[in-house]
């Protein structure tokens, strides 16, 4: 480290996982807007067959998954939060 200025505190490979989640948050969103007016289970199930693909595909790792459960999570409720803890439990066993 030469100076302050040129100081990173993440490591390259957690940057490219956020940047990667931040994409699959982008796309879930997307998703999300695709299906407004429709209910919560057509959207969830949209985002999980989306995500199912990409843990098939190798497109999706288990540290995106977890970003994606952090920034998600804080916005729903205890019900919802369960909810989602189960689907990234199972999409990480793939």
């Amino acid at each position: 480290m030469k100076d302050f200025a040129s100081y990173q505190s993440k490591k390259p490979s957690e940057e490219n996982a956020q940047k990667t989640a931040d994409e699959w948050v982008n796309q879930a969103k997307a998703v999300a807007g695709k299906y407004e007016g429709k209910s919560e289970n057509d959207l969830i199930k949209a985002i999980y067959a989306q995500a199912v693909e990409g843990k098939r595909n190798g497109t999706l790792t288990n540290e995106q998954i977890d970003a994606f459960y952090k920034q998600f999570s804080p916005m729903l409720d205890g019900a919802k939060r369960k909810r989602l803890q189960k689907l990234v439990a199972e999409l990480k066993k793939m």
